[in-house]
């Protein structure tokens, strides 16, 4: 059974929180609030402020006293007489210097997620596999407090990372998330939900219990890491029939230097993090039109043992 380890909407909200859940502050900065610290190297530190304490470089201390009460976008010169630079992280910084149970899905990945999952105000989702709660605190903004967004998590202790790090992003336990420890493909409980998100090693096992989660039109979006994550879900997709064709795709990001007439690509870029995968859910009884493009030569041969859709039901035996 699972454990439901967060129910925000019994929980009162606290006084500073923003009544929008946005997780965006504003005005002077706060005891308790973590703020971003670049050098003029753009070398950025993540640091909670607390009344008293002292964050120490290789350059020298900052006081956090000098940082509490002043304003965003402020600078600040350490003992050792450098500048550091002092904003408030964006939700892309703070998912990628929260503290970690397990890997993120990074930025450009949930921006991708948000997009063509098509998250919208007022979603009904479920999410799988909630890791440390970066893409958690995506669709949350996303659903807004109008939405529902129910996650689960089969191991406790990275259940506990999430909600710690959604906790401390929307200044409070948000009212339209629940978190559940448990195994979405044995203990899903949720109907007519709107949108599924996969993050796990075995999306493919939850193929049967998100078919019958999702609304008839709904949505169904796998983030997979290798090649053959990615081709045995795209084929049990197809296998099982409840579903549209489904599109994968990857999304590489680079940088540009920009400075005068040196405009070039930067040395550095976010190359492959995983692949993205979305079906819709027919209607009960529908069946998709069969693809009018075949396959390539050799695609379903006898070497290849995955789920098969009906069109290409084995004919021979696979080679031993």
């Amino acid at each position: 059974m699972s454990a439901e380890v967060t129910n925000s909407t019994e929980r009162d909200q606290p006084a500073d929180a923003d009544p929008e859940w946005s997780g965006v502050r504003r005005g002077p900065l706060r005891v308790g609030e973590r703020v971003r610290l670049s050098d003029p190297k753009g070398r950025s530190h993540s640091v909670l402020l607390g009344a008293g304490q002292t964050f120490f470089t290789h350059k020298g201390g900052i006081d956090h006293d000098e940082l509490i009460g002043s304003p965003d976008g402020n600078v600040v010169s350490s003992t050792g007489g450098v500048d550091y630079l002092v904003l408030r992280p964006l939700l892309a910084d703070f998912v990628v210097s929260m503290p970690r149970g397990a890997a993120v899905v990074y930025p450009k990945d949930a921006a991708q997620i948000v997009t063509m999952a098509d998250i919208f105000p007022g979603a009904r989702v479920v999410e799988a596999g909630v890791g440390s709660g970066a893409l958690t605190c995506t669709l949350l903004r996303a659903v807004g407090v109008m939405g529902a967004l129910t996650s689960y998590e089969r191991r406790p202790e990275f259940a506990e990372v999430a909600r710690k790090n959604v906790t401390e992003f929307f200044g409070g336990e948000h009212p339209a998330w629940r978190l559940r420890v448990g195994d979405l493909a044995t203990e899903l409980v949720e109907r007519h939900v709107d949108r599924v998100i996969l993050d796990m090693l075995a999306p493919w096992d939850c193929v049967p219990a998100v078919t019958e989660a999702l609304a008839p039109g709904g949505l169904v979006c796998a983030f997979v890491a290798t090649t053959t994550q990615l081709s045995r879900f795209v084929e049990t997709i197809r296998e099982h029939g409840g579903c549209t064709e489904p599109e994968s795709w990857e999304q590489v990001v680079r940088g540009w230097h920009v400075e005068g007439l040196a405009v070039r690509p930067q040395h550095r870029m976010n190359g492959h993090t995983g692949f993205l995968v979305t079906a819709r859910r027919l209607a009960p009884g529908v069946t998709a039109p069969r693809r009018s493009r075949r396959p390539a030569p050799g695609a379903y041969g006898p070497d290849y043992t995955g789920p098969r859709p009906s069109e290409h039901a084995r004919a021979v035996e696979p080679r031993r």
